[in-house]
């Protein structure tokens, strides 16, 4: 059986002591007594489902992969099919495998409370498999324009779906009272309230959700897709991602203060789908399969682990051929965005401050439970930067260099010194430093 954690609240970061500065130009500092919160055990997250699998030759690099959250079925398929027993057992016994922790998604669109709550008691009482996590539907925001196309229905409102949702969720709690509950997911949320998805009255679908189930729900989530921007505007360059990397530091306070705002609760947030884009585009410079994708994945990471978010499912653990170029696994190998938990993976979890002089560097740190202090250095810039490394309390140290780059797969380690000079990061490139006590 899954552990059951229990939600973490936000917690306040330790006041940092007045006598850290704000990092001098073309400098990364790091303060590993000056604690910054914990990153969440199951933060590093994928999606999966029935309609993608990972081939028998690579499942090694999914069992290896460092991912520790699936979200199941993801995306629209749980909302078009009803999940059978064998694959929930199939599902389980992948996701032990792979060691990690799982939410499960139940049919809101297609569906009835009644079928939830049987799956519920199907996992949990009869299976014992401990499933705590459980969503409700997938995207709503896009069920009127699905079922309009069917012609199955002339809308589907805010109003419709926060009912249909305390339907289900009563009729879940009633069987196993432990689950924790995950919503609204709603598509494409942003910080920009005149740019997020409303209904056919103009309500705001995370708003409304919030008001009417702000009670009773236990993680706050929503899906994210920034390109392209539009059906005529499908091109996509690096440029385009890197700006994007900044938006994140705008997304999560929107979003908490709309929780604080309608619910006067301060619940956990997790982004339980999300790629550069949502076309199954291949091949270019900034398509989900690229280099930069995974530069934008790592800083995206990096961002949202700071900011204390409880999970992030990445869009997909494996994709082949026509199903697009988002998974981290593909037919015969494996795609940047891989190495980027590769990293991840030997990275702490006892956030310590770390802040950058440098624009386009990011730096993260962390203390890992062997005592090693970790730093993840994350360089946007299409060219090479160089930057002196503060490590307040640390003379001359030996260091392991664990990279990412265009030409280099971070597959084996190298021995530096970290001294008074500068370090130079190559060009879209991460760059993981493991200091060992």
């Amino acid at each position: 059986n899954q552990a059951e954690p229990t939600p973490v609240a936000t917690p306040e970061p330790t006041p940092l002591p007045t006598a850290i500065p704000e990092p001098a130009l073309d400098t990364l500092a790091v303060y590993p007594t000056a604690a910054q919160g914990t990153v969440h055990p199951y933060f590093f997250g994928s999606n999966y489902g029935p309609w993608v699998a990972v081939p028998v030759e690579m499942l090694p690099y999914a069992f290896d992969s460092g991912v520790q959250s699936i979200r199941f079925p993801g995306g629209a398929w749980g909302d078009r099919n009803e999940l059978k027993p064998y694959q929930i057992d199939f599902f389980m016994d992948f996701a032990e495998q792979v060691g990690a922790f799982t939410t499960i998604s139940v049919n809101l669109r297609d569906g009835t409370p009644e079928q939830a709550a049987e799956l519920v008691r199907y996992v949990n009482l009869e299976k014992e498999y401990g499933v705590t996590y459980w969503a409700i539907g997938n995207e709503p925001t896009l069920f009127a324009a699905e079922l309009q196309t069917s012609g199955r229905a002339d809308d589907y409102d805010t109003e419709q779906y926060n009912r249909e949702w305390r339907e289900f969720a009563e009729a879940m709690k009633a069987v196993d009272p432990t689950i924790q509950l995950l919503g609204p997911e709603v598509h494409q949320f942003m910080p920009d309230p005149a740019r997020n998805p409303k209904d056919s009255a103009g309500r705001d679908w995370m708003t409304e959700f919030l008001k009417a189930n702000g009670d009773i729900v236990d993680v706050v989530t929503f899906h994210r897709y920034p390109f392209p921007r539009g059906t005529r505007d499908t091109t996509v360059t690096v440029e385009d991602l890197r700006e994007h990397s900044r938006e994140w530091r705008e997304t999560i306070p929107y979003l908490r203060s709309l929780i604080e705002e309608h619910t006067g609760r301060d619940l956990p947030i997790a982004l339980t789908e999300v790629s550069t884009d949502y076309t199954p585009a291949v091949g270019g410079n900034a398509t989900p399969d690229s280099h930069y994708a995974g530069i934008w994945l790592a800083e995206m990471f990096g961002q949202l682990m700071v900011q204390d978010v409880m999970m992030v499912n990445h869009w997909l653990l494996g994709t082949s051929g026509s199903q697009g170029g988002w998974g981290l696994i593909a037919r015969g190998g494996v795609r940047p965005t891989y190495y980027v938990y590769q990293l991840y993976k030997q990275f702490g979890t006892e956030l310590v401050y770390a802040a950058s002089g440098v624009e386009n560097l990011s730096i993260y740190a962390a203390e890992r439970e062997d005592g090693a202090l970790t730093i993840m250095v994350v360089n946007l810039a299409d060219e090479a930067q160089s930057a002196t490394l503060q490590l307040d309390g640390f003379a001359e140290t030996e260091a392991e260099l664990w990279q990412l780059t265009a030409e280099q797969n971070p597959e084996t380690a190298a021995q530096i010194t970290l001294a008074a000079e500068p370090l130079t990061f190559p060009a879209q490139s991460v760059s993981l430093l493991v200091i060992n006590k």
